[in-house]
């Protein structure tokens, strides 16, 4: 065991007894407590949280918990556990709570979540899917709302909610596919209203995105979201580790390049595996041989594949991405393992669950790639407007806990990572599951023939099974051998949540057979059903060993909840993926040499320690991949903090602060013109000329100056005139284009170094052969790109804001102002999100938004969805939509009724 193991074991034990401690306070105010009147709690929990305020949090933890715990039984007739509380404090310190399956995660979290809430600063609590927020924010709000605290749920489907007890069972409709059904009590709300609660339950992906989308926010009543103070996060590992590579991408569509996709996809189709191209398989990478580079110049009919001149025709410069992405799409990625076809179109499946992906989509062409791979319709590239991944999304928070049933194999990542503590919280009732040892088959076929005859075995009992496998294209070649056997079953790979939750509750039930990608179904428990415990209880299959130990952990953990009897066993080939790559092979030759069947399993120590090996190994190098990773993040992290303080300071600022900030740096701008004129009079009268236009006096009396001193004092007195000459006839209209204008610039800046930044930080990875280190030169490079964009800041603000003239509206002057219109690009932004998922360290998935444009034509003469009362000509035709605005023109296309009755207007249609 190494040394970190050891410490983390005695250091748990330690931290067990003093959590032991704390319980034994909580339990002696349980008298106390159960003497209150239910109209006590409220006024009670408002006491308390005056005495947070006064810093003595520590103190009424005890007492606050007891509430709680009180709370829970008068509302949902449940009673946490012991270690329920123990889990409760751990994630109110700000650590990690490992409790297995079953344990009651989602009760134990009402106790910090309630505690930090009385802080009147927000709590958060973090789920991997919308099914899971909105479950739990229906069924523990019964708990809060006794308590006198208010709940809301972030949804990326059907908008958001909020906990009001008088608000009945809903099933809303959203397109074609159900929003939320059989949810009590939550009523439709604005994000703003959702966030603004005590306690706000969301996924991962829509707070990121909503931090992301405030943070692009042209007026201040756009920000939903308040300060990011402290969060929750269920199934942390899936989250900050399954996830840590995944960035949230607000993007746009770029320009097309459907000819130049569908050709290399033709071209790579004649490149042969080894003799043309090379694959590593470990490090997911791909790279023409000397062989492959002639021949594709060959067909190319060029020279030099790496001169941008020779290949101009096929995109010059940018030719060797599009080559690149269409080798990877035909070497890396195979349908139904990473995607599947359906419907004309390519959907990721998720590598850790096995669900589909619809609204995600690969970035940087990858995606295009694919499309043209399989001759389906190729759709857009996409620009990144703005982005940040998990790791440093979630860093924001002041204060961060997590909770799962497997963390303590990461513990380590845990750590150094995140700073975060794991601590294993014990079962309420000993662990009596039967974990079997490994059965090691030849062949893959043999494995298969085996499983389907244990299965076949156990379900003559009735004993019922939970299959895993890893992949789509693998559980549908089970269920083909189970349906030659007439075993009845269910499959699982890719269903909505709702039906993944009520398929996998059922899975205890005598003689039911469930096959389930990795872990579709996770959050949900398995109840055994009667009888079930007779027959050994749930009994866990494993068709393949995952390449971290701790996804096969919780395949086990389904099995063997709350002291229930239970099995697992995994069974593994010598041609699995895992094994083939680290090291099978060896043993392979062996079994081949001893004439061993390819259906008779092996158990042997060489085998597991085979298997154990191949793992860390591949649990060492993600780690380190994504550590390596993140070091690159947290440089372009620093410069988005800036820009976003910067941005947010501008939203907030008033109408001196914002004069004063703009006339700062345009002052920088005409000192450096001033300076430049005596270097280079053509380029800087050029310069001048665009800031002040051509017509402007101030040129005719530059050529009369003498010296640096003298220009700057000219360009500066004309400057302060044209701002005060604005200021005293537009007044208030005048401060508000030049926030406006501020942030256009600041935002098109943003956007362009961003392209920049993840340019360069693919091509800084080839520096490494020139003996760089590639992540010195990403700092260095990245720090002069950033004072480039500060630069350009003045620069670009200078030569709009003296040449802009305020124009008002002839029918509603003095009422309105006339902004220069938002580019494309911009108007995109608006309504387009985008997800990624790095399954290879530098591969992006996008995930396009749900607050589109209307899904019909809106009337030019109609009333405008965003609820002014104004005409839809005159209102948001052509321009881009806040997130409120966005709920309000669903409701108007969707839900004409609620819209109607929450606008107090009436829509008239033409019939």
């Amino acid at each position: 065991m190494r040394i970190f193991d050891f410490y983390q074991k005695w250091a748990n034990q330690r931290e067990i007894g003093r959590l032991q401690k704390i319980v034994a306070e909580i339990n002696r105010f349980e008298p106390e407590v159960k003497k209150l009147k239910d109209k006590d709690f409220p006024a009670k929990v408002k006491k308390l949280a005056q005495e947070i305020k006064k810093g003595k949090d520590r103190d009424v933890l005890p007492y606050v918990f007891a509430l709680v715990r009180e709370a829970a039984w008068r509302t949902l007739g449940q009673r946490h556990f012991d270690e329920q509380l123990m889990g409760g404090v751990v994630l109110y310190e700000g650590k990690i709570a490992e409790m297995k399956t079953g344990e009651g995660k989602t009760l134990a979290a009402t106790l910090p979540l309630t505690l930090m809430a009385l802080k009147g600063k927000g709590a958060h609590l973090v789920t991997v899917n919308d099914y899971l927020a909105r479950r739990d924010a229906s069924w523990m709000g019964s708990i809060y709302n006794f308590l006198g605290l208010s709940v809301g749920v972030i949804q990326q489907q059907g908008g958001a909610f909020v906990y009001d007890p008088g608000y009945g069972e809903k099933e809303a409709k959203g397109g074609e596919e159900t929003v939320f059904v059989d949810v009590k009590h939550l009523r439709p709300a604005s994000r703003k209203e959702a966030y603004a609660c005590d306690i706000t339950y969301g996924t991962n992906n829509e707070f990121g995105f909503d931090y992301l989308r405030d943070n692009m926010a042209r007026q201040h009543k756009d920000i939903v979201q308040r300060e990011l103070y402290y969060a929750i996060i269920d199934e942390v590992d899936s989250v900050l580790i399954d996830e840590a590579r995944t960035p949230l991408i607000i993007s746009a569509p770029a320009e097309e390049a459907e000819d130049l996709y569908t050709f290399f996809a033709r071209l790579v189709k004649e490149l042969e595996k080894d003799k043309d191209y090379e694959l590593d398989e470990k490090e997911r990478a791909v790279s023409l041989t000397d062989r492959g580079t002639k021949k594709v110049e060959r067909i190319l009919g060029v020279k030099n594949l790496y001169n941008p001149l020779a290949t101009k025709k096929y995109g010059g410069a940018a030719m060797l991405h599009y080559l690149y992405e269409a080798l990877q799409a035909k070497a890396l990625y195979h349908r139904d393992k990473d995607y599947i076809v359906r419907d004309g179109r390519v959907i990721i499946v998720d590598e850790f669950t096995g669900r589909l992906m619809p609204d995600r989509r690969y970035s940087e062409g990858l995606h295009q790639a694919i499309e043209a791979k399989e001759g389906v319709k190729i759709r857009r590239e996409s620009i990144t407007l703005a982005t940040i991944s998990f790791q440093n999304y979630f860093g924001l928070y002041r204060h961060l806990a997590g909770m799962t049933g497997t963390a303590l194999t990461e513990a380590e990542e845990f750590r150094r990572i995140y700073n975060l503590e794991v601590v294993v919280i014990p079962t309420h009732r000993p662990m009596i599951r039967k974990d079997w040892a490994d059965r090691v088959y030849k062949s893959e076929k043999g494995k298969f023939k085996a499983v389907v005859k244990e299965i076949k075995q156990r379900h003559q009992k009735g004993q019922p099974l939970l299959v895993g496998t890893l992949s789509i294209e693998k559980s549908e070649y089970l269920s083909q051998l189970l349906k030659q056997e007439g075993i009845k079953h269910e499959v699982l790979n890719a269903k909505h949540h709702e039906r993944e939750a009520k398929i996998i509750a059922k899975a205890g039930q005598k003689g039911a057979v469930t096959i389930a990608t990795n872990m579709a179904g996770r959050g949900v428990d398995i109840i055994l059903g009667p009888q079930v415990k007779k027959l050994g209880g749930l009994c866990v299959v494993g068709t393949e060993r995952h390449e971290s130990r701790r996804i096969d952990n919780q395949l086990r953990g389904r099995a063997g909840r709350q002291g229930d009897l239970g099995e697992s066993i995994f069974f593994v080939s010598l041609e699995d993926e895992l094994m083939r790559i680290f090291g099978g092979e060896r043993i392979k030759n062996l079994m081949t040499m001893l004439k061993i069947p390819e259906d008779e399993p092996i158990e042997s120590r060489l085998v597991s320690r085979a298997i154990e090996s191949a793992q860390k190994k591949v649990e060492a190098f993600n780690f380190d991949l994504r550590k390596h990773l993140l070091e690159f993040d947290n440089v372009l992290n620093k410069q988005r903090e800036r820009i976003y303080k910067e941005r947010r300071a501008i939203l907030l600022a008033k109408g001196d602060e914002i004069e004063k900030k703009v006339f700062s740096l345009l002052k920088e701008f005409l000192l450096y013109l001033s300076a430049l004129y005596f270097v280079d009079k053509k380029q800087a009268l050029g310069e001048i000329e665009q800031v002040f236009g051509g017509e402007s006096k101030v040129l005719l009396k530059v050529k009369e100056v003498r010296d640096e001193t003298g220009l700057f004092s000219l360009l500066l007195a004309q400057a302060k005139s044209i701002f005060k000459e604005r200021r005293q006839k537009y007044g208030e209209v005048w401060i508000q284009m030049l926030k406006q204008f501020y942030l256009s610039v600041v935002d098109s800046l943003w956007v362009d170094h961003l392209t920049i930044m993840e340019d360069l930080r693919r091509s800084v990875s080839l520096r490494g052969y020139g003996q760089r280190d590639p992540l010195v030169e990403y700092k260095k490079e990245g720090f002069k790109l950033f004072s480039e964009l500060k630069e350009s800041l003045k620069e670009q603000l200078a030569k709009v804001v003296l040449r802009a003239v305020p124009q008002l509206p002839e029918e509603e002057e003095g009422k309105t102002l006339i902004y220069e219109a938002p580019s494309e690009q911009q108007a995109a932004g608006t309504f387009s999100e985008l997800q990624g998922q790095n399954k290879d360290g530098n591969r992006n998935q996008d995930r396009s938004s749900q607050g589109q444009t209307p899904s019909f034509k809106i009337g030019r003469n109609e009333l405008c969805p965003c609820g002014s009362g104004k005409k839809y000509k005159k209102c948001h035709l052509g321009k881009p939509l806040s997130a409120e605005e966005q709920r309000l023109f669903q409701l108007y296309i969707n839900r004409p009724e609620e819209w109607e009755k929450e606008t107090g207007q009436k829509i008239k249609r033409k019939k």
